[in-house]
């Protein structure tokens, strides 16, 4: 799209191409998706319960690295209120992608941080169902599945800076893949996106996670199927974003085994590279697996590699919740 092009200035060069600290960080942190696969990130949720254990190795890591706890906010992209309950032991199981993110911050593995915590114990993985159709592992994807799409950030960036809402959408949709291949952090789409705008104070995360809400369906559902089947996340999303929506409670809180960031693996759907992270994460076979997705060329993609796949249309969630249910009959 031509409003969403640049003709290649000094500032924008930087933003496309510089590699910034704070995608090495998320880097890091992407390796609670490597261990969510192995079902730790499920059980490290769960583990990471003795507030006063994990909020003593959480301020003594800091401590270590000299950081203030306002320095520590600002590279973790947290909020002070939230990192100083955290060491007062006042928030009962924190995020674990909070505290992996602490952890890339203060130059920790997962492991290192909460080892403590976590007593040393390797968790073991639950034997599940398997339907009737022989699916052992439920992909589900989250903008359009498990929250309403956020078009509604269209609007209130319109709002707030002045400009209409296509010019918005025009320059979102311009950098949108680049920043969920995590090729570009959301700190520098904001800059961006101010600059074309003319504004200084544009913050995408802020609009987004204002915009989207949860489909209760797929909540309910979700919940269900974690109970009976081993399950993931695969989604096109910037960095960060899960784990803010996680955060606040927008996400369901179930058990997941894996956690397919694109902004983490550096690949998004429908590119080949994706689904095969998600398949081996997933530790089952192709035909094992189903794909539930509310982009047809999505799940084009995944049948293809032989994978189950299901269409999910938000306008009527009723419906296709009932329809994943019954697939899923064991």
């Amino acid at each position: 799209m031509t409003s969403g092009s640049s003709n290649g200035t000094d500032a924008e060069r930087s933003a496309e191409n510089g590699v910034s600290r704070e995608r090495s960080i998320s880097d890091e942190a992407s390796h609670v998706g490597n261990r969510a696969s192995q079902g730790l990130a499920r059980d490290d949720q769960r583990s990471i319960s003795d507030e006063a254990s994990l909020a003593k190795a959480l301020k003594a890591a800091r401590k270590n690295a000299g950081l203030t706890q306002q320095e520590l906010c600002e590279k973790a992209d947290l909020s002070y209120s939230t990192l100083a309950k955290i060491e007062r032991g006042a928030i009962k199981a924190p995020s674990i992608f909070t505290i992996a993110h602490i952890a890339a911050v203060v130059g920790l593995s997962l492991d290192e941080l909460v080892g403590d915590s976590l007593g040393g114990v390797t968790p073991k993985k639950t034997s599940k169902k398997i339907s009737k159709a022989g699916t052992r592992f439920v992909y589900f994807d989250i903008n359009g599945c498990l929250v309403r799409f956020f078009h509604r950030a269209f609007a209130s960036l319109a709002e707030q800076s002045g400009a209409k809402a296509d010019a918005v959408e025009a320059i979102f949709w311009h950098y949108n893949d680049t920043v969920c291949r995590g090729e570009m952090s959301i700190d520098e789409f904001n800059g961006i996106l101010n600059k074309k705008l003319g504004c200084e104070r544009l913050d995408w995360r802020e609009h987004y996670l204002d915009a989207v809400e949860p489909i209760e369906e797929m909540t309910d559902l979700v919940k269900w199927a974690a109970e009976h089947y081993h399950i993931g996340l695969l989604s096109n999303i910037m960095p960060g974003l899960i784990a803010a929506m996680t955060e606040r409670d927008m996400l369901p809180r179930a058990d997941y085994d894996a956690i397919i960031d694109s902004s983490s693996v550096k690949a998004i759907k429908p590119e080949q590279h994706i689904f095969d992270v998600a398949l081996e994460k997933s530790g089952v076979e192709p035909h094992e697996i189903l794909f539930v997705d509310d982009s047809r060329t999505n799940i084009m993609a995944a049948e293809r590699d032989g994978w189950k796949v299901m269409w999910f249309d938000d306008y009527r969630p009723d419906e296709s919740a009932e329809r994943i249910r019954k697939a899923l009959e064991y």
